[in-house]
């Protein structure tokens, strides 16, 4: 197996559907041993074109399932971060418990994941964490604001560590993609009461997210986008993924807010 800019074992969460699976494969088949790491999947390891697939059972909310998981990694050189959650509702009446399970998964998964994954990544003279965040990381969606809010935590976090573990070889790049077809929309759980005065407001602004992802960019074309950062000395720090997004990306720096927040509204 040849040996690559990072090295050749990636470790990739949320693997078993969407942008995690779409990325554990196109690694796989490029000639990477990828550990996949899934809440509910049976552990073995399979030849995938020229690398190879290690499925792990882990919950990335769940220190103990992750620590039984990183007892069975030994080297490692690429961290990419898939796991994740969609809670909508409005920023009122989301109930605590449906925000808190979106940060903990979200944001805490990545944290939890990388207090195991960076000791081993500093071992390398360089390695690479990449993290799926969102183009709702820089730009605020309505009656999705719990999930923006998590994403809005991960650009931060992101590039904290990526300055903090820049002297010990490690790159960080966060990849934010915007609607995308995948098992995610269905996945997304609907939390807004019925007494809530937003609610009509609510469910057209979801169904048009959801319309929006359906309609969306394959799995595959992020799953690119996490590939060829990972072939990149200097990966870069934000990666909005596709034309229009990094549009969006220049736009939100000088469009003033509340030209921002009128044109939101009539999307959603």
């Amino acid at each position: 197996m040849p040996k690559r800019r990072y090295g050749n074992d990636v470790l990739i969460t949320g693997a078993s559907s969407g942008i995690g699976k779409a990325t554990a494969l196109m690694f796989a088949e490029r000639g990477y041993h990828v550990y996949a790491i899934s809440r509910r999947v049976e552990e073995k390891t399979e030849a995938v074109g020229s690398g190879s697939i290690t499925t792990l059972a882990a919950d990335v909310t769940k220190v103990e399932t992750l620590e039984r998981a990183f007892a069975k990694i030994g080297e490692l050189n690429i961290v990419i971060h898939c796991a994740g959650l969609g809670v909508s509702g409005s920023a009122e009446c989301t109930p605590d418990e449906a925000a808190r399970l979106q940060m903990n998964t979200n944001y805490f998964g990545v944290l939890n994941v990388n207090r195991f994954a960076l000791p081993l990544l500093r071992k390398n003279k360089e390695s690479l964490v990449m993290i799926t965040s969102s183009v709702a990381g820089f730009i605020p969606i309505p009656f999705q604001s719990h999930y923006s809010s998590s994403k809005y935590a991960l650009e931060a976090y992101g590039e904290a560590l990526r300055m903090e573990a820049k002297p010990f070889g490690v790159r960080v790049c966060l990849v934010e993609p915007g609607d995308t077809k995948t098992g995610f929309t269905a996945a997304r759980t609907h939390n807004e009461p019925e007494s809530s005065p937003y609610l009509e407001k609510c469910r057209k602004a979801v169904l048009k997210m959801e319309k929006d992802e359906q309609n969306g960019k394959s799995p595959e074309t992020v799953a690119r986008v996490f590939y060829r950062q990972a072939q990149r000395k200097n990966p870069k720090a934000h990666v909005a993924v596709g034309f229009i997004y990094k549009f969006f990306a220049f736009l939100v720096r000088i469009l003033p807010i509340k030209l921002k927040h009128f044109i939101l509204g009539l999307m959603y």
